[in-house]
């Protein structure tokens, strides 16, 4: 009740001037579309489908995956294709990786554990949680975009001190997330140079579960080219996860 209490209160304050009205205002809307309070309240998500990666833009057969998700920085993902299992899990600052085909458990890369957070940075939930306001972003709004026939989405972006950028777009019809784009510096794999990099997650076919709106697929680009698709089966709300859920196992044979 008191962790309800505070996430009220400060959803209810006055939006500071690290945001302006408007963007308030599709913020605010965003939130009661997905489910008002009760998408507040959620702590745990628990989501089950399938992982679809592309090349050249054409689908690969896909993997079936668990995600365990303990807000606001504890994931665990285990997927199985081709009847090998691997697991990656990160909690904060750590992460380890399971690689079933080898039965090797390994930590994960500094880089790796960047890779994780800057996922969490750009989410729907770290902006609607308010969580971009710790490192000093500001928003502000970017305006209307085409989105498809007579339809349009509302634009704001997040920017950081270190001129990192995200913009979200909602849907100006029913207020929920549509689109997500950030661009980031990469090094290419075959030149070792580093290039810019434009992703844009694309939200899609949202349905209800629980009194909480969500999408049930999520489609990646870089660059113009479909990356992968996340397609969801199920999900549950608040489920209290075991103690040792996201602790790396001290061997193999310990994995469940």
């Amino acid at each position: 009740m008191i962790l309800l209490l505070v996430i009220s209160l400060l959803f209810s304050q006055t939006p500071s001037s690290s945001v302006d009205e408007k963007s308030q205002q599709i913020i605010d809307r965003a939130v009661e579309s997905l489910g008002g309070q009760k998408y507040l309240s959620i702590q745990t998500v628990t989501g089950k489908g399938f992982y679809t990666t592309y090349r050249e833009n054409l689908s690969q057969i896909p993997a079936r995956f668990i995600d365990y998700i303990e807000y606001p920085n504890r994931e665990r993902t285990e997927f199985v294709g081709a009847g090998i299992r691997t697991i990656q899990t990160n909690d904060g600052n750590t992460g380890w990786f399971f690689d079933g085909a080898v039965k090797k458990i390994s930590d994960q890369t500094p880089e790796q554990v960047d890779s994780f957070k800057q996922q969490l940075k750009i989410s729907v939930e770290y902006l609607l949680r308010g969580w971009w306001k710790k490192e000093g972003g500001k928003i502000t709004y970017v305006g209307r975009r085409e989105a498809g026939l007579a339809k349009r989405n509302e634009t704001i972006r997040v920017t950081y001190p270190d001129g990192f950028w995200i913009e979200y777009e909602f849907a100006a019809k029913d207020g929920l997330p549509a689109k997500i784009i950030y661009k980031h510096t990469r090094k290419n794999p075959d030149t070792g140079d580093e290039v810019e990099t434009t992703e844009e997650d694309r939200l899609m076919t949202f349905i209800t579960v629980e009194g909480v709106t969500t999408p049930w697929i999520i489609d990646r680009y870089i660059d113009g080219k479909q990356f992968h698709r996340i397609n969801y089966q199920s999900v549950q709300y608040n489920q209290k996860f075991p103690d040792n859920l996201f602790a790396k196992p001290v061997d193999v044979k310990s994995i469940k």
